[in-house]
């Protein structure tokens, strides 16, 4: 009994370890379970201690991630796959859309000259970062059309306000992006839409299959030897999923910060009513989308072209299917 007493305090502390979640470009509608998730109490009611963190300027997440520093990152699930073909295994334990919810913006200026992905030949495009998943889809949407990555140029202007100037200025003839920033610019008329990824429908007619997006990514090893903790973090995004599914944009839109809104809150609303459509219902992976992705990467991507990867290794549906 002595020794129990002895011990209880440091297992107490154990169990209130801080976990720390990165999430790209938080503000994002693509993103929005994860903030969602917190407003809702959602993530306190597990009894962890979990922070989400923001991306920080020139710090990598998944660097972040895979050096013990987070324990997860919600982004895109192709990056469990390039990370395994780097030998690096991680894996999604809660998918949080079935869509990639990007879309191609084509900036005024240059609409008169690109039509198709077929004119990225000679022209700037804009991604977010080098390595994320807007570069991995823009190589491939490129490369399906014919042209080669030599032959048109990518450069990473971040999302938001920081894309929006590029569109504005000049700096870039085309971009991907996802909402707020689309409306934002649409609105405006500054650019407009010419590749939408933002359903699963419209996403299966432009890249062959369902592409599953956003997920909540962790190292396997630490899911493996911290499962009740993982399935706690599960059952709060599943019951997020739940909660967008059964409520309108607009009840969504109230429990969101105010500078989500960009200083639009109608325009938000109208954005989430598209982007409601990319989330899962439930957390599952689509049955299809892990062969999808990995054919979009095969296309581009060296490293996963060099390696035989091993698609269930990179998520699990145990702690969804867990879910009550």
């Amino acid at each position: 009994m002595a020794l129990i007493a002895l011990l209880a305090p440091c297992l107490q502390a154990n169990a209130r370890d801080k976990i720390t979640i990165v999430v790209t470009s938080i503000e994002k509608q693509i993103y929005l379970p994860a903030k969602l998730a917190e407003r809702l109490g959602y993530l306190k009611e597990t009894g962890l201690d979990i922070e989400l963190l923001g991306e920080q300027p020139g710090v990598n997440p998944e660097t972040q991630m895979l050096s013990g520093a987070a324990q997860g990152v919600i982004g895109f699930y192709d990056h469990t796959i390039d990370l395994q073909a780097r030998g690096k295994l991680v894996q999604s334990v809660v998918q949080l859309s079935q869509a990639p919810g990007e879309v191609i913006l084509v900036a005024k200026a240059a609409a008169k000259d690109i039509n198709s992905a077929a004119d990225f030949r000679g022209k700037t495009l804009g991604v977010t970062k080098l390595g994320a998943s807007t570069d991995f889809l823009v190589q491939y949407l490129a490369a399906k059309a014919g042209v080669k990555k030599s032959e048109f140029t990518i450069v990473p202007v971040g999302a938001g306000s920081t894309f929006i100037t590029a569109i504005e200025k000049g700096k870039i003839d085309a971009g991907m992006t996802t909402e707020p920033t689309i409306s934002r610019l649409t609105s405006s008329g500054a650019a407009s839409i010419l590749i939408d990824l933002r359903t699963a429908r419209s996403s299966e007619a432009v890249l062959g299959g369902v592409y599953p997006g956003a997920c909540l990514y962790m190292p396997t090893a630490w899911v493996n030897s911290h499962k009740e903790q993982v399935q706690k973090i599960v059952n709060a995004f599943v019951k997020t999923l739940r909660y967008i599914q059964a409520h309108s944009a607009r009840e969504i839109a109230e429990k969101m910060p105010e500078d989500y809104y960009a200083s639009n809150k109608q325009m938000y609303i109208d954005a989430l009513e598209v982007s409601k459509l990319t989330f899962t219902a439930d957390g599952a992976m689509p049955e299809n989308g892990p062969p999808t992705v990995l054919d979009v990467l095969k296309k581009f991507d060296k490293a996963v072209q060099r390696k035989s990867i091993n698609l269930a290794n990179t998520f699990t549906s145990e702690f969804v299917n867990a879910v009550k």
